[in-house]
Parts: C-alpha cells; sequence; structure tokens
C-alpha cells in the first residue's frame, strides 16, 4: 500500500484544531478534503434535504416524536428498505452510502461523521484521533468564538458529549478509545503544523511496512 493512494480519517474533540489539521494534511498531499461537504454531497445524492443532515449533523439519536414530525420533510429513499425508517437513519444511511463513494473515488482526507466506521473494510484507511488538554481547548474556543472560559468549557462539553453519542449509537466503537484508530495525537503537545507532521510520517511508515508482523 503507497502513502499516495491512503485515505485519512479524522476524529476530533471539540477545540482540538482537527479540521485545520485535515485541511492542512489534504493541502500537503494535494488530495480532496471532507467535512461538511460530505453532508452537502449525501443530500443532492439522496434527494433528501440538506438542512436535515445539517440537524442530525453528529448528534445522538433524537425522539421518536421529533423523527416522525421530520419525516414529513423528507424526499427520496422511496422504496421499500427506507420507507419505515427513522428520518435520522435515513440521513446516517445516505451518508454511510456516501463517504464509501468518496473512498472509492480516490485518497482523501474525511473529518467526523463515523467515516472510520464506513470505510472499516478498506485497507487503504488511516483512522486518526486528534485530542488536546482541556485548558488549551478552552482558551481556543473562548478566542475563537469570543466567549466566556466557562461559556467554552459548557460548549466544549456538550459538544463532545453530542460527538461521542451519535458515534457509540452508530457504531461498534468507543469514540475517542485509542484501540479503535490507527493512530491518537495530543495536538497541544505537537500544535497544528507538528500534528500534521506526525501523520504524514505515520503514512509514510505504514506504506513501507504493509506487511509488518508482531
Amino acid at each position: 500500500m503507497s502513502e499516495n493512494n491512503m485515505i485519512i480519517t479524522i476524529g476530533r474533540q471539540y477545540g482540538s484544531g482537527g479540521y485545520e489539521i485535515g485541511k492542512k494534511l489534504a493541502g500537503d498531499l494535494g488530495v480532496e478534503f471532507y467535512d461538511k461537504e460530505m453532508l452537502k454531497r449525501a443530500a443532492k445524492e439522496s434527494g433528501l434535504c440538506e438542512e436535515l443532515f445539517e440537524t442530525h449533523d453528529e448528534k445522538p439519536t433524537n425522539s421518536f416524536l421529533y423523527s416522525l414530525v421530520m419525516d414529513t420533510y423528507s424526499l427520496g429513499y422511496s422504496s421499500g428498505t427506507y420507507v419505515d425508517m427513522p428520518i435520522n437513519h435515513k440521513v446516517f444511511l445516505a451518508q454511510f452510502d456516501t463517504i464509501k463513494k468518496i473512498a472509492d473515488e480516490g485518497p482523501c482526507v474525511m473529518v467526523g461523521r463515523c467515516a472510520d466506521y464506513a470505510l472499516e473494510d478498506y485497507s487503504n484507511v488511516i483512522n486518526v484521533f486528534i485530542y488536546a488538554d482541556l485548558d488549551k481547548r478552552i482558551r481556543r474556543i473562548a478566542r475563537k468564538l469570543d466567549v466566556t472560559d466557562a461559556k467554552a468549557k459548557d460548549i466544549i462539553t456538550k459538544t463532545d458529549k453530542k460527538r461521542a453519542s451519535y458515534y457509540n449509537y452508530y457504531t461498534n466503537k468507543e469514540w475517542g478509545d485509542a484501540k479503535g484508530y490507527d493512530l491518537c495525537l495530543n495536538s497541544a503537545k505537537l500544535g497544528i503544523d507538528g500534528t500534521v507532521k506526525a501523520i504524514k510520517e505515520y503514512m509514510k511508515l505504514r506504506g513501507e511496512c504493509k506487511d509488518a508482523k508482531i
């Protein structure tokens, strides 16, 4: 497996710089970068309303009543397989299909949306999880959103909880658990550039050690 045809999926704690790391990595590698772009494409290809994907984006499954209400807005997936399915499941499956299509098109970097789970049968995928010390994340988000440290901490806690609930609900793994990823990096220790460099070094080693035995 060459490092030039690898697909990188990035899971990330909120405030760890995962988006910036993924964006820079994709730029350095000269490959496509997908974050919310996945939602737009999934909406277009599935026929479902784009607002549905934004509403359900990396959030835990909604109440049954909410699903019934939102279901009245959905179009597409009219086959028997999807008709009686709750809207949050339709949205997830549409994203799941889109992630696989994107991966089949060639090397790229994908952020979030359970991409690692969707591509678990692909041999050319490297799954990365980015985390950082809470105090560093608080300062980063407080500065980025222009809020107090207390507010930043609250946003971080709630966002991470939503991401974890979403991931744990739809996959057979636990969000942030090291054994579910190929590489876990503390961006607070390495910085954005250092984290990108570490991923590229791992890609190089992975490409050279494809037949490694332990």
